[in-house]
């Protein structure tokens, strides 16, 4: 089974099944050692800076790389860490806090659309619209109807992005509570990463079960055919990185970017 099957969430969305986190292992490493993981990586990154140039080039499609999980999942360091193998030409980081006065007077969505990649670019989201899903459901704020009713908005939203030629990977970086409570004290322990922690972080991590069940509604009811989820075991840095990186690379494959006929006839072409 390639890693694509492997990490893919099989569409439940059309069935009663529900998902349950509990049954991914955030452990799972393939048996890959950080050496086997950083060897390998350099050879992801060339095939990235290629297919990112060829997709340039092409100038048709877009890719929407969008990174979710449990606070101290790992989104920052997956950026840092896989994305800069891309060329910042035609990348960009977009990260999604608390909505701005400006955002608040607007649909939920509107300022998503915005930061949607234009053509012949990569955008990787830092957090995404799953917010106003995850955050609203584990603070009680939305009834089930006014969630069921964004989960159908979320849908047809990238459903649209998708008929419009923008590729939609989304990715759920998935670690065990046990594992965010080192991270969390490892903040802590170092001055460096002092700016990072919050009180939200906390309050989070004391409702871990409620956030779960919250990602696994948005898992299952917004897992389609034309923005499937994957989950990424993300206890192992190592591992979360090469495996983001490989899912990078095999959605630009799939896309099959080329490079544009010229429009130039260039045996007219004279230096003098």
């Amino acid at each position: 089974m390639d890693l694509n099957q492997k990490l893919l969430l099989k569409n439940e969305a059309k069935s009663n099944v529900i998902v349950k986190l509990k049954d991914w292992d955030p452990d799972m490493d393939l048996g890959k050692s950080k050496k086997d993981s950083e060897s390998e990586i350099g050879g992801i990154f060339n095939q990235l800076a290629e297919l990112q140039y060829k997709l340039f080039a092409e100038n048709k499609r877009s890719l929407l790389i969008i990174l979710q999980g449990m606070d101290t999942s790992g989104k920052d360091g997956t950026i840092r860490n896989v994305m800069k193998a891309l060329n910042p030409q035609s990348c960009y980081v977009k990260s999604f806090k608390v909505p701005s006065e400006e955002e608040h007077s607007h649909d939920y969505l509107w300022r998503v659309h915005k930061s949607i990649p234009p053509k012949g670019h990569i955008a990787i989201f830092n957090r995404s619209h799953y917010e106003d899903v995850i955050g609203v459901s584990v603070d009680g704020f939305s009834c089930k109807s006014e969630l069921d009713l964004k989960y159908r908005q979320i849908n047809e939203f990238e459903r649209y992005l998708f008929e419009n030629q923008v590729i939609v990977l989304k990715l759920f970086l998935h670690i065990s509570k046990d594992e965010q409570e080192k991270r969390l004290k490892a903040r802590l322990n170092n001055s460096t990463k002092h700016w990072k922690v919050s009180e939200s972080d906390f309050v989070s991590h004391r409702n871990w079960n409620k956030h779960i069940e919250a990602y696994e509604d948005a898992l299952r009811l917004c897992n389609t055919e034309w923005a499937p989820w994957y989950i990424i075991p993300s206890n192992v840095k190592h591992f979360r990185n090469w495996a983001v990186a490989q899912l990078v690379v095999n959605a630009l494959e799939n896309m099959k970017p080329k490079f544009p006929e010229p429009k130039l006839d260039f045996s007219k072409l004279v230096f003098d």
